[in-house]
């Protein structure tokens, strides 16, 4: 007697595991809810910015810094959702071309890589808000300067992974959508073929004779 499961387990495994997939609306509802909090703590900050400059309007740069922060907030919130959309978008969504998703084209992501490539694009960002707000904050010059050089290090890091990341999967990924539609021509043509020889078997036949 073989020890491997039949083919009736091995499809409800297959199903189970594809059943699976909706475990990813847990990150999907909590990564929303954190980009939520986000949002509401910048408009507080926003808020209490806004009444204190009402009151001490001689203190342009510290309100300048918290402004700053605000926006800081809010990209931290939106990297927040682009985690969130392009994990559902490649669990969930299935098809990012299909005619019924609902995202905008500029959130649809086929893969890992897309998903890697805005988040990391917003990081960027961020830390370019953060190092302007510090160096608006702040009165101590060197300290400002090792600072800008390891966020300098840190954005030529990320920006050469989304460079070359991106070249090293793009070969693997066009060969093998070359390798499927070859493999999709050589099957019409075979078909073509087949059906090409069964009409010269036919002529070479004859009518049948009744």
């Amino acid at each position: 007697m073989s020890g491997e499961p039949g083919p009736g387990a091995k499809g409800r495994f297959e199903r189970m595991l594809v059943a699976s997939r909706l475990l990813i609306f847990v990150p999907v509802v909590f990564l929303l809810i954190d980009a939520a909090g986000s949002f509401v703590y910048g408009c507080i900050i926003l808020v209490t910015t806004a009444t204190d400059f009402v009151h001490e309007p001689n203190r342009p740069g510290g309100v300048l810094g918290r402004f700053l922060i605000v926006m800081d907030t809010y990209l931290v919130g939106a990297t927040l959702m682009i985690a969130a959309f392009g994990f559902y978008a490649l669990f969930i969504d299935g098809d990012p071309d299909g005619a019924r998703s609902l995202m905008p084209s500029w959130l649809k992501m086929r893969d890992l890589e897309d998903l890697k490539a805005r988040v990391v694009s917003m990081l960027i960002l961020v830390a370019a808000i953060t190092f302007v707000d510090v160096l608006v904050e702040t009165h101590n010059e060197l300290g400002v300067f090792y600072l800008g050089i390891g966020i300098a290090v840190l954005i030529v890091a990320l920006t050469g992974f989304l460079r070359f990341g991106r070249q090293t999967h793009a070969p693997a990924i066009s060969g093998s959508r070359t390798a499927a539609r070859a493999a999709g021509r050589a099957d019409d043509q075979g078909a073509t073929d087949n059906g090409g020889d069964g009409d010269g078997d036919r002529e070479r036949r004859g009518p049948r004779r009744r």
